[in-house]
């Protein structure tokens, strides 16, 4: 659909460049390159926008940073046994200040560390009792991820707004389609 991309402003020849492997670098790695043009972020800090795009001009195609904080991701990713203060945890992100495209990790499968883990966020068991119950009567190690479809089509695409891709966007005058 080469026409119809660039009439909503997308380069096909571009996309049609993106090859796998995505390169990978680490939270780590990304606090650095963050820290470079803002010496006052902190490791541990979640990444904004405005760093997310200070991590994506070093990129022309999609990345993957991984290994986030515990406390930067929910309290359901599995902490790193190499190295507890991070989670086995992905994002991809898309290059030209696009930023994350989707987000996933490891899950806790463990009862006893998901309870943890919970307890040191300083959440109510109780009110995650049915995801807990997952835990308590079995399950395997898995893993999950979100993709963000329409902050994929609007750097496919070139959009300047994420509302613009989205079907019904909700706006400050429009609540309703």
């Amino acid at each position: 659909m080469k026409d119809e991309l660039k009439l909503v402003g997308g380069d096909p020849d571009k996309l049609a460049r993106v090859k796998t492997p995505f390169p990978r670098i680490t939270y780590d790695e990304a606090v650095r390159l963050v820290q470079k043009s803002r010496r006052d972020f902190k490791w541990g800090n979640d990444m904004v926008y405005e760093d997310e795009t200070v991590v994506t001009e070093s990129f022309n195609q999609p990345f993957f940073v991984s290994h986030f904080p515990k406390g930067v991701k929910a309290f359901y990713h599995m902490p790193d046994p190499k190295n507890p203060k991070v989670t086995l945890s992905v994002d991809l992100l898309a290059p030209e200040g696009y930023g994350e495209i989707t987000g996933g990790g490891q899950r806790i499968h463990d009862l006893n560390l998901l309870l943890a883990r919970i307890k040191e966020e300083g959440m109510n068991a109780e009110d995650y009792k049915w995801y807990v119950d997952l835990r308590r009567y079995g399950t395997v190690p898995h893993s999950g991820f979100g993709l963000g479809i329409e902050r994929t089509l609007a750097w496919m695409c070139k959009l300047e707004h994420i509302r613009d891709a989205i079907a019904f966007p909700r706006l400050i005058n429009r609540i309703y389609p």
